[in-house]
């Protein structure tokens, strides 16, 4: 009795097993994958594939590895640089082309030229972080990602995706260099700045992941950038070489973590970034530059599967003027698939071949990248999709939808840092509006200005690095006889700027100004970029942040001015004495 009852209960074990197997709402199984996640499109067999990877001759191999790049400009006078890219692409020896400053139409062009001459598709690309607009005149601009990480909805951020892949796809772009995931601790990080999401990770992930599956959901690969991750440098590498001064147990518990998320998002692409990690690595080596990180840290122990891409190979992190064929070659034998704007795109695939053949390379590690690209560009239906048709693109690429949707990111990510009740909105009166710049131009908030008088008798003055002692002074003075007084921030940072810092006698003005105007008189500080200067200055009572200087921007700061919108936006970031 003892011997059955056993079995029977065994049996039914097992069938209660069977049950469990069969029924989703008891079962725990792992998620399908998706088509347009990582995971789907690398581990699939294809013999198409497999047959065009042993077609392809070495140099053919290489030139699917090298990015090579094309200011989008009209060429018809015979511009060298695009009859060398023609002849580049007709010899295979770029397989891809990122497109840089010009306009959407001349880049449609383009793209369907340089199709038409290449034996196989070309995988085009833009770094399209605020947008195709961001490199292509006549495209939608966007707020940065600080704006769009303010408004905390990721509906908006899948939108802004997807809006910004629809655009792409008309001109024949088919990978943005976005987002950019990097979280941005530190306040005088010149290079990153309002193009992160911020330094909450939570925030920051759910903005990611909703941006990557808009992008590649539509057929626009994402790209994470910049591994292992930029955020907390005090140095541009488009002008040197930054420093992470991160241990492994800090870059796993916040640098790595937005990484790691789009991984398991599916992403389909990372970039690596030109800065050193000494105490992971041990020496001052670029990441990208770096197997430890790029193989042994990216590829292996986070399990990417997908395409590898380095930043620009001509910033000065990297290139010193005459090392391509060096860091070409360490940039392949670190782990990366694709090199993005080589100085000399020519003298790279030379280097690379010339490895590759004295054993430097190993040749399975060459087909298992060019085996990634293929599984790309098939997924993207290049073979069938590589021409655009040039009658949509006018129409197509700032649609009314696109620019409702930017507007709706700039209206909701206006964020009121710090408010004394009885600054606004402004009451009517005299207005003196200061336009303070990190930079000597006429230009930045010429029309906003002009608005702003519209709306209240108003004088503007620019205090910029080089105004006068006299201009202080006469400012100051203004001050005393205005009813209301404004300084309008357009300190922007963006690549290249190398400096985040206003000259000390910039602060101490604004210090002045801000103890010689009683409490009762408005005083606002309106920053038109970067959220940080706000800390600079916490005896101003007021501050409010647009994160971006674009147009719709201002003219919602002017509305909260006017009292005609109410401010939902939350600062993303930390800043101090201020919790977000």
């Amino acid at each position: 009795m003892k011997k059955i009852s056993l079995i029977t209960i065994a049996l039914v074990g097992f069938a209660a097993l069977l049950i469990a197997i069969s029924d989703p709402a008891t079962a725990k199984s792992k998620p399908s994958q998706k088509k347009w996640q990582a995971q789907y499109i690398f581990s699939r067999k294809d013999s198409d594939v497999e047959k065009e990877l042993q077609r392809m001759t070495l140099d053919e191999k290489i030139g699917q590895m090298i990015i090579a790049q094309i200011e989008s400009r009209n060429n018809s006078g015979g511009d060298p640089n695009y009859l060398q890219l023609q002849r580049l692409v007709q010899q295979g020896k770029v397989g891809g082309i990122m497109f840089m400053k010009g306009d959407a139409f001349n880049a449609a062009m383009m793209a369907n030229n340089f199709q038409s001459l290449a034996s196989r598709p070309l995988l085009m690309s833009a770094d399209m972080e605020r947008g195709l607009a961001m490199r292509l005149s006549g495209a939608t601009e966007f707020p940065p990602n600080m704006a769009l990480a303010a408004t905390g909805d990721p509906e908006l951020a899948f939108a802004m995706a997807k809006a910004i892949a629809g655009e792409a796809r008309t001109i024949g772009i088919h990978q943005s260099y976005s987002p950019n995931v990097d979280l941005n601790i530190n306040p005088a990080n010149p290079v990153i700045n309002t193009r992160s999401f911020g330094d909450n990770v939570p925030l920051a992930i759910t903005m990611s992941n909703a941006m990557i599956e808009g992008f590649q959901t539509n057929n626009v690969i994402a790209t994470a950038k910049h591994f292992p991750g930029h955020g907390d440098v005090t140095v541009d590498s488009h002008l040197a070489l930054p420093v992470l001064n991160a241990d492994r147990q800090r870059l796993f518990a916040y640098e790595l973590r937005p990484f790691k998320a789009a991984i398991d998002q599916g992403i389909i692409s990372i970039m690596t970034g030109h800065l050193a990690v000494p105490r992971l690595t041990g020496s001052m080596e670029p990441a990208s530059v770096s197997k430890a990180i790029v193989t042994g840290l990216l590829r292996n122990e986070l399990g990417f599967q997908g395409l590898i891409i380095t930043d620009a190979m001509n910033m000065k992190a990297l290139y010193n003027g005459n090392n391509v064929p060096e860091m070409s070659v360490k940039a392949v034998q670190a782990g990366n698939d694709l090199l993005l704007f080589s100085p000399a795109p020519e003298l790279a695939h030379a280097a690379i071949i010339r490895a590759v053949q004295e054993g430097a390379i190993p040749m399975n590690q060459i087909d298992a990248s060019v085996k990634r690209i293929l599984q790309v560009k098939k997924w993207l239906q290049l073979e069938e999709k590589k021409l655009v048709d040039l009658n949509r693109v006018q129409s197509q690429i700032s649609t009314n939808s696109h620019r409702k949707l930017a507007a709706e990111i700039s209206s909701r990510s206006l964020t009121v840092v710090r408010q004394e009740p009885r600054h606004l909105p402004l009451k009517n009166g005299r207005v003196l509006n200061i336009i303070l710049q990190d930079k000597s131009n006429p230009e930045p908030g010429r029309e906003y200005a002009e608005k702003l008088n519209r709306s209240f008798p108003s004088t503007t003055v620019r205090i910029d690095p080089k105004t006068d002692p006299q201009t202080y002074a006469s400012t100051l003075a203004a001050a005393g006889t205005a009813d209301a007084v404004i300084i309008s921030s357009y300190v922007q940072v963006f690549s290249g700027s190398g400096t985040l810092r206003l000259t000390g006698q910039q602060q101490q003005f604004i210090h002045s100004l801000a103890q010689s105007i009683p409490e009762h008189k408005p005083l606002i500080f309106i920053s038109f970029g970067t959220p940080y200067l706000i800390s600079a200055f916490p005896e101003i009572k007021t501050a409010v942040c647009t994160y971006s200087s674009n147009r719709e921007s201002e003219d919602y700061a002017l509305q909260l001015l006017r009292g005609e919108l109410k401010p939902v936006g939350h600062l993303p970031v930390s800043l101090h004495g201020i919790t977000p």
